[in-house]
């Protein structure tokens, strides 16, 4: 805008409260006629459960007013007003236009709902500057708010020096559930499962980790030797204990992993390891789930919860496999990537590495610096780029300076055609800092791609959850030929020696590793819950109709059975919005599930009643 900071600030502050006070005046009065005139024409308005118990994207000012009418009655919003505990309001460019982005609070019936603006900058008449992008969100509910700040537990009751059991005694106990079922279980400790843990107990939910290796941080510890984090730490961390300022910007595994067991105790999370859920059932005349659980070599233990959460990623866990053809005769290791963990046992050995995302590339590269001759084989293209600059790119709103819950609220608020826009750019700029390595790879036949739309690698995770690789090193070995690569198309089959190749040549190799990826989580629903349960509840992963993940931290279609997983960054944020469904289900607050169809329909009707 070319103005000082000090005038930008003055000028943000200035916009921020017109348009605050035209929407706070219009959200007492319940009007969404006047509610939309708010937001421009194609604005966006988000709503994370604080206005309808869902969550939802409304388009349009059209939609935005049918959407404020239909939802003004049951929520009652009112009392806007700036918020005192986030970032002031900020003059600043974003997708090469001025903006304002602030926060506010507003109240609603259930609880305090914090919102997040971004107003266009109108430069011929500043203060009428209207709102661009705008979410609400709740961040809890009235009466379990969580436990910290001011509402920390005082201790007093450990202080006194009289007999009885004291805060260790009370731990043991309550983690060993020799006396009730806990409210909640959820299956797997990973940063997943341990953040919503964390989230459900600061509500006061009991809840119960089971945890399938021997310790907690086990999914990272027992992963190939060389595995480092690809984003930054910055931009990760879990609920209520940030990383350390010290540590590195890219976090090695077995760092991690420590970090996770210490999490768990330090956030008093009820945790049985070496523990699987063999199977559950749930009857709809008690709204609990019967689920059977192993403990090592125990007694198998059942539990009744209205809730089971599976918290094992977006992925099920179990590895694909895909048919090849002659691999059934090949004389040596086969395992999927899932089960490798260092190459120094096959230094000075031929292997053959089917797969190009993320995790074949590692493996190949950790292979290949132990000696290994290391050959790739490329299924299908696969979306290329650096770590720095271009990886880091993507989550550089966490290096602006808002503290980290700010910047969680600013990324959930972005609605899909702004962020499908945002990678276009962005991935436009990335190919052209990336061009020498692109060129390498192309030059010895790698092929790449970056969506059909130009998105790139961070909207195929959020479409697919792989199919791409964020290049620390083995992309230079390819372009080098230091590590082989091989197309599928070009194979004819395995033999008991290795891969034959349609010209008739032969790769011999001693071990196989097969990095490709993993079925979806609905597979893993199915072998624990059966067909009718996975079936209802469908894909997991991937955007739905309003351009929300399917079936990730929202009810499903089985009642009590919910999906928690994503990045460390994702964790954090939505494992909040879980819990309080959880927790406004427990406390009878959460209304019947409906589907978008009866959804739309409502917002339709109640548009048409108030002649909008």
């Amino acid at each position: 805008m070319g103005v000082s900071d000090t005038r930008g600030a003055g000028l943000a502050q200035e916009i921020f409260n017109a348009w605050l006070t035209r929407f706070g005046t219009a959200l007492n009065d319940a009007d969404a006629e006047r509610l939309s005139a708010c937001f421009l024409a194609d604005g966006f308005w988000k709503d994370l459960l604080a206005f309808d118990w869902d969550f939802r994207t409304y388009s349009g000012v059209d939609d935005i007013r049918a959407g404020f009418a239909a939802t003004l009655e049951r929520a009652r919003p009112r009392a806007a007003r700036a918020a005192p505990d986030r970032s002031a309001p900020r003059l600043l460019k974003r997708s090469g236009q001025a903006v304002v982005e602030g926060f506010l609070d507003l109240d609603t019936d259930v609880g305090r709902a914090s919102c997040f603006v971004r107003l266009l900058v109108d430069a011929a008449d500043p203060p009428a500057s209207r709102a661009w992008i705008a979410l609400t969100a709740l961040p809890g509910i009235r009466g379990f708010e969580e436990q910290i700040g001011e509402r920390r537990p005082t201790g007093h009751r450990h202080t006194a020096h009289v007999p009885g059991d004291n805060w260790l005694d009370e731990r043991l106990r309550t983690q060993r559930y020799e006396d009730r079922d806990p409210q909640v279980l959820i299956v797997g400790g990973g940063h997943a499962g341990l953040s919503l843990a964390a989230r459900l107990g600061q509500m006061g939910v009991d809840a119960l980790i089971v945890e399938r290796n021997a310790r907690i941080g086990d999914n990272w510890r027992d992963r190939y030797h060389s595995l480092t984090l690809h984003n930054e730490v910055w931009a990760n961390s879990l609920p209520y204990l940030p990383f350390p300022a010290t540590w590195p910007t890219f976090l090695p595994k077995d760092k991690l992993a420590g970090w996770l067991a210490a999490y768990a105790e330090f956030m008093e999370l009820n945790v049985w390891t070496d523990t699987e859920l063999l199977n559950g059932a749930y009857d709809e005349s008690t709204g609990k789930w019967t689920a059977h659980l192993r403990t090592g070599d125990q007694p198998e233990r059942v539990v009744r919860v209205p809730h089971i959460v599976m918290a094992t990623g977006s992925v099920s866990g179990l590895p694909r496999l895909p048919a090849m053809t002659g691999l059934d005769s090949f004389t040596g290791d086969v395992l999927h990537s899932s089960h490798f963990t260092d190459g120094a046992s096959y230094a000075g050995k031929r292997a053959v590495v089917v797969g190009t995302g993320n995790s074949g590339h590692d493996v190949a590269q950790d292979l290949h610096s132990h000696g290994a001759e290391v050959t790739m084989v490329q299924r299908s293209p696969t979306c290329v780029i650096s770590l720095v600059p271009s990886g880091t790119m993507v989550y550089a709103l966490y290096s602006e300076g808002p503290p980290i819950e700010d910047v969680d609220l600013i990324t959930a608020a972005i609605p899909y055609p702004v962020l499908k826009s945002s990678y276009q750019w962005l991935t436009k700029r990335t190919r052209e800092l990336d061009g020498e390595l692109l060129n390498g790879l192309h030059a010895v036949g790698f092929e790449t791609d970056f969506e059909p739309d130009g998105t790139g690698f961070h909207m195929r995770y959020l479409r697919t959850g792989g199919g791409y690789y964020i290049n620390v090193g083995c992309s230079e070995l390819i372009a080098r030929r230091e590590v082989g690569l091989v197309q599928a198309r070009d194979i004819d089959r395995f033999t008991s020696a290795g891969l034959r190749l349609a010209d008739g040549t032969g790769i011999p190799c001693d071990v196989v590793v097969l990095a490709t990826g993993y079925e979806n989580q609905q597979q893993g629903l199915r072998r624990l819950f059966g067909d009718d349960v996975a079936d209802r509840v469908g894909p997991i992963w991937g955007f739905d109709e309003n351009h929300f993940m399917r079936n990730m931290w929202r009810r499903t279609a089985q009642r009590g059975l919910w999906i928690m997983g994503g990045a460390m960054n994702e964790s954090r944020l939505w494992s909040r919005f879980l819990a309080l469904q959880i927790r406004a289900d427990l406390s009878g607050l959460l209304p019947s599930l409906r589907t978008n169809a009866t959804r739309d329909a409502d917002v339709l009707s109640d548009s048409a009643a108030r002649g909008k």
